[in-house]
């Protein structure tokens, strides 16, 4: 009986002991890490959160929100296209940007181009006709994008000044074929999906007010007549005119006075 006693004691201390080892491990962690009530990132959350605010304050206070963009500049093309094709320039340009944040913007816009084909022979879609003769294409395309600027805090001055970003568009291209010499003819109407990369640099005129803007675009355009033969030459071997199809991409320059607020 007494040797049981003893036992019941013993396990009774080491039970206490044990616990009481427990509680200063926990108490001894919470003091070492400062965790109260186990959330080891409530800091971390706190400073990101804080970090974010003071980024919009300063995005509000010193950023621009949405410009006005208008301007001009030129389209040339590629491939057959590009040899059928004497651009009429300019090209025409309005748009609209609207500013996420420092660097990245949405951008809405409208642009338009003319061009001119000679037709100096017969051909394919118009057998037996003679020559053609010239045919004026207006070429106008909606488009929306997403604009990145790059962050330039630490480079030199002059790259900083300009204010260098990427650009990506998705464009509708609706184009019209009118006959200037054969005023018979019916106009030939159609558009294409087409999507446009490349580079920017803007230049500010007034900060935060007004920038000049010159913008390099290459264009990959499924236009509605890229495989017709419409076009190729029939029954004239002595002329140097006529197009097998008319397939090629699209290269344009634009020159913008944007304003901004």
């Amino acid at each position: 009986m007494l040797i049981r006693l003893i036992l019941l004691s013993v396990l009774l201390f080491s039970s206490q002991a044990f616990s009481q080892s427990s509680d200063q491990v926990s108490q001894e962690l919470e003091d070492d890490t400062g965790m109260q009530g186990g959330d080891i990132f409530s800091d971390f959350n706190e400073d990101l959160e804080s970090s974010q605010v003071l980024e919009d304050e300063r995005f509000y206070r010193y950023g621009r929100f949405f410009s006005v963009n208008l301007g001009g500049g030129m389209t040339t093309f590629t491939g057959n296209r590009g040899q059928a094709y004497d651009d009429n320039h300019p090209t025409f340009h309005l748009s609209v940007n609207y500013f996420l944040d420092f660097q990245k913007a949405v951008l809405l816009g409208v642009e338009y181009s003319k061009h001119t084909m000679l037709l100096d022979t017969e051909v394919n879609g118009y057998k037996n006709l003679g020559k053609i003769g010239a045919v004026v294409t207006d070429m106008t395309r909606l488009f929306v994008g997403y604009k990145y600027y790059f962050d330039t805090t630490d480079l030199g001055t002059a790259i900083t000044y300009s204010n260098p970003y990427i650009v990506g568009r998705l464009e509708y291209w609706y184009q019209r074929n009118k006959f200037l010499d054969r005023k018979s003819f019916e106009d030939v109407k159609g558009g294409g999906i087409g999507t446009g990369l490349g580079f920017g640099f803007e230049f500010p005129v007034e900060l935060k007010a007004s920038y000049v803007n010159v913008e390099f675009l290459y264009h990959v355009v499924n236009f509605f007549d890229k495989f017709t033969q419409d076009y190729a030459q029939y029954n004239d071997p002595d002329s140097t005119y006529g197009y097998d199809d008319l397939t090629g991409n699209v290269i344009s320059v634009i020159i913008t006075y944007n304003f901004t607020w």
